[in-house]
């Protein structure tokens, strides 16, 4: 017997037609955009009849919302959980993003659905903020004196490099890095900033 698992709408279904139909909203949102991905295409990819898929999110705007929260629930855990790195270290490593990534799905989804209401334009600037409040806290670790600004400002360069990126097709992280490292280091008194890498080593040893 196949196992099953109960739907958001509380009715029993094969356990995968969730995780199919996200997958392949993943895979053709990427590559063809969001407006140009009808649903009809979304259930031949994931294999799943239009009821089930209807089954599981009751719209497409529902889809693409939740589309956008698979992507990182966590908010750059692995920039800004790691604990081998200090506080300006963290900060310098959110610009270490390679050049194969594809646009941000955030920006991406605000820039195509043209509504601000729209949940997943609601879930991308909710991301957006949470992305410049880890900077900020990281930045304030760091000894920034003014840790606020340096957050706004290192959130827009990451913003500005993803999209020229797309546009120009050639890595701009790089240089993003270069001005986000003066940024840095103009932000944080040398004292603080001596202070966080002996933390750091004291830490280690």
């Amino acid at each position: 017997m196949t196992e099953l698992e109960k739907g958001p709408s509380g009715q029993r279904r094969g356990r995968g037609a969730r995780e199919r139909i996200l997958s392949a909203s993943q895979q053709l949102f990427r590559d063809q955009g969001i407006n140009r991905t009808g649903i009809d295409q979304l259930c031949a990819v994931a294999q799943v009849s239009k009821r089930t898929a209807y089954q599981h999110f009751a719209s497409k705007d529902e889809l693409v919302a939740e589309y956008l929260r698979r992507f990182d629930p966590g908010v750059m855990p692995e920039v800004f959980d790691r604990t081998d790195l200090t506080p300006r270290e963290r900060l310098l490593a959110a610009f270490d993003i390679p050049a194969s990534t594809p646009l941000c799905p955030y920006i991406g989804a605000a820039v195509e659905l043209h509504d601000p209401q729209h949940p997943a334009s609601q879930y991308a600037r909710d991301y957006k903020k949470a992305i410049a409040a880890r900077l900020t806290e990281t930045a304030r670790e760091a000894g920034a004196t003014d840790p606020e600004q340096l957050g706004e400002q290192l959130a827009l360069l990451i913003d500005g490099a993803s999209a020229r990126t797309r546009v120009v097709d050639s890595d701009s992280f790089p240089t993003a890095a270069a001005i986000a490292a003066v940024l840095i280091d103009n932000a944080i008194p040398a004292s603080s900033s001596r202070r966080s890498g002996d933390d750091r080593g004291t830490a280690a040893g």
